[in-house]
């Protein structure tokens, strides 16, 4: 039988995907508060290796970087709804070895948002020979996933929720069973582990795993803590943190769990928006990690650099991205080494 590896994100990156945002976006309200977010994203990204970036007008973006940052630019034009990266974005596997991009349906988070152009994007991309000439392309649209959704340790072990997966509008038919045998299938997976509890107010993607729970090695989990009793969250939290310590690594031992703390609440008028220091991107060098302006970052950092003691941590603004109910993990995609 020919092997699959899913690499964890902290496996050696070839580049990092963005779709830039654009008037017609969800963002055409606060198009230059998010773009400002996005060139300093960006640049902080290639300092350290190449960027691929989904735009619709390529001199529009460009005039932003200086020639010597142009370099590890990849801009390409390809038509999109909005700019999450991580949910319309190819999901990189190796088969027998070889580099082949996973191209799942994506659909508005459960058909609550168009996606028809975000859709296509992964296809445009191999069709325009952006990846390399050995990357293959499996055409998976019929089975919605998306890259937010499920967390890999390299190893066999896919981390994900139920809520999520499971949710209506997105696979239905199909039972439990249905899509874990799927995506052991797809993914060469020992086992999935569930978290049936967590959630982040003003979330719409079902409670990603991305913005709960996150492998930082194969032993190690970072993870969402709330420890007051009077917030929202409290009571769902704790139980997802109750999950988590019962948990086994493959070793049959109990993960090291990284508490990260609840980030102060944020609102958008009298709504709650979802700010976590989960939603952090692991790069090469560097873990990229979201900020809010608030007495929580520090705290949040400190703790990340416990989860990534050789690896910089680098502080991501993202006030104005939770305004669009999503954060830094949610906007990027990583491809491992020979992918581009």
């Amino acid at each position: 039988m020919t092997s699959i590896q899913f690499p964890a994100e902290w496996y050696p990156q070839s580049a990092i995907q963005i779709t830039w945002p654009h008037k017609n976006s969800d963002w055409t309200d606060i198009l230059d508060e998010i773009t400002q977010c996005y060139i300093e994203l960006s640049k902080e990204i290639v300092k350290r290796t190449k960027l691929l970036i989904v735009c619709a007008d390529r001199k529009e973006v460009e005039k932003y970087f200086t020639v010597a940052e142009q370099t590890q630019l990849i801009l390409t034009e390809i038509e999109s709804n909005d700019t999450w990266a991580r949910d319309h974005g190819a999901i990189s596997v190796f088969i027998g070895g070889k580099p082949v991009i996973y191209d799942f349906g994506f659909n508005g988070w459960g058909l609550k948002f168009a996606a028809n152009y975000d859709n296509q994007i992964t296809g445009k991309l191999f069709e325009k020979n952006i990846f390399s000439p050995d990357v293959s392309y499996h055409n998976h649209l019929n089975f919605i996933l998306e890259g937010g959704a499920i967390e890999s340790d390299g190893n066999g072990t896919l981390l994900t929720t139920s809520n999520c997966l499971l949710a209506p509008n997105r696979n239905e038919p199909l039972s439990k069973e249905d899509i874990e045998n799927q995506l052991i299938k797809l993914f060469g997976l020992k086992r999935i582990l569930w978290l049936n509890h967590g959630y982040l107010a003003g979330d719409d993607t079902d409670n990603h795993i991305d913005t709960l729970a996150r492998f930082c090695n194969e032993t190690t989990i970072a993870y969402v803590q709330c420890t007051d009793i009077d917030d929202e969250h409290y009571e769902e939290l704790q139980k997802m943190e109750e999950e988590l310590r019962m948990f086994r690594t493959l070793r049959d031992e109990p993960y090291n769990l990284i508490p990260l703390p609840m980030a102060e609440p944020i609102y958008d008028h009298d709504y709650r928006l979802p700010a976590t220091y989960a939603n952090f991107l692991i790069m090469n060098s560097a873990v990229l990690m979201p900020t809010y302006s608030t007495a929580t970052d520090s705290v949040a950092k400190e703790q990340l650099q416990k989860a990534f003691p050789n690896k910089e941590i680098v502080s991501i603004d993202c006030r104005v991205i939770i305004k669009q109910h999503g954060s830094l993990h949610c906007i990027t995609m990583q491809y491992p080494e020979g992918f581009l």
